[in-house]
């Protein structure tokens, strides 16, 4: 069994005075056979993280737990994991099949067995053909397929991924999304993917995991984080483009945006009077005659299937997402906004944390 659980994590580098902390009291439960993506800004920790779990780092405090064991003391080897790096990490010398092999073979794991195992992972990541090819004869999609059937042999309770479609072009990135949820669904072994992509995290993640500051800001399901941020740093990080988020004050069915001159009227009333943070995706404002809120338009960018919109909003500046197929506002001209109630996110503006 593959559950990890996090307890209480810390990670301190330095002693004394000069100490930093870099992973701030990490709680989380994973269960077995999970798929778990690790999201957030670089230096936010969640390679630390990653690390720590696999043994690479030494923890400061707390607990890791993987499989009902508590792993702090054992080393990377002791630990029944298997890694997949940024950089693949393979054997320029070697041929794919001793790349996947090798680590097979110093355990000392019978012949027979190795070519059963690295055949059985090369038919699941396609990689039949390539099995007497070196390392540079292989394209950047190829390689990391390498580095995951090498994982794969090793037939692990927790695949550990560390950012391992980075060095990738973005058609490449695609596709091998795409075989790694296939090689999850058909393996099913618990999974921690590290990324700073969020397209790679809403399309891999069961859970997300959202890290700020070595801290971990929400954690739930791609639909949870997206529909539901638990807080500023969520809303403005999650979703391409993020949330917009006007500060102003509110006072029942009326919101005063920073600058702004008037008012905006609110379909439904904030859930409190004063000062608050209110957001709103670019896709859920809709264009209309009737619209309360007058947005001034800046400059327009058309992406194919839809157009953005930039402008401003009273003092603050607003996105919006229309369909390509629509006919779109100009420059300098203002346009006019309706947002259904149901799309309101309010945050408390000290704190940034979401108000309900």
């Amino acid at each position: 069994m593959g559950a990890i659980a996090l307890r209480n994590v810390e990670k301190t580098y330095g002693h004394g005075p000069k100490a930093v902390m870099v992973i701030h009291g990490v709680n989380a439960e994973i269960p077995d056979g999970e798929f778990i993506v690790i999201v957030g800004p670089s230096g936010c920790g969640k390679s630390t993280l990653l690390r720590m779990v696999a043994g690479l780092e030494e923890i400061t405090g707390g607990e890791i737990d993987i499989g009902g064991r508590v792993v702090n003391r054992l080393e990377p080897a002791e630990r029944d994991i298997a890694m997949v790096f940024q950089n693949y990490a393979l054997y320029p010398h070697m041929s794919v099949y001793d790349n996947m092999a090798y680590g097979l073979k110093i355990a000392k794991v019978p012949k027979a067995e190795i070519e059963a195992r690295v055949q059985k992972a090369a038919k699941i990541l396609e990689l039949g053909g390539l099995l007497d090819r070196k390392p540079r004869q292989l394209s950047g999609g190829q390689r990391q397929r390498v580095a995951m059937g090498r994982a794969i042999v090793r037939q692990p309770q927790v695949f550990l991924f560390d950012e391992p479609l980075s060095n990738l072009d973005a058609k490449l990135r695609a596709a091998t999304r795409l075989e790694i949820r296939k090689l999850h669904a058909e393996l099913g072994v618990t999974s921690l993917f590290v990324t700073h992509d969020q397209v790679e995290a809403m399309t891999l993640a069961q859970r997300m995991i959202v890290m700020n500051a070595g801290r971990i800001e929400q954690m739930g399901t791609p639909e949870q984080v997206y529909g539901q941020p638990a807080s500023t740093f969520v809303a403005g990080f999650i979703g391409s483009p993020p949330m917009n988020l006007l500060h102003g004050r509110a006072d029942g069915p009326r919101f005063a945006v920073d600058g702004a001159a008037d008012a905006l009227s609110l379909p439904a009333a904030a859930p409190r009077t004063g000062a608050l943070t209110l957001g709103v995706r670019p896709e859920h404002a809709e264009l209309r005659a009737d619209g309360e809120w007058p947005l001034k338009v800046d400059v327009l960018e058309m992406l194919g299937a839809e157009r953005l919109v930039y402008g401003h909003l009273g003092g603050s500046a607003f996105t919006l997402r229309l369909e390509a197929t629509l006919a779109p506002p100009r420059p300098g001209e203002t346009v006019h906004l309706h947002v259904p109630p149901e799309h309101l996110h309010w945050f408390d503006s000290a704190s940034g944390q979401r108000v309900t």
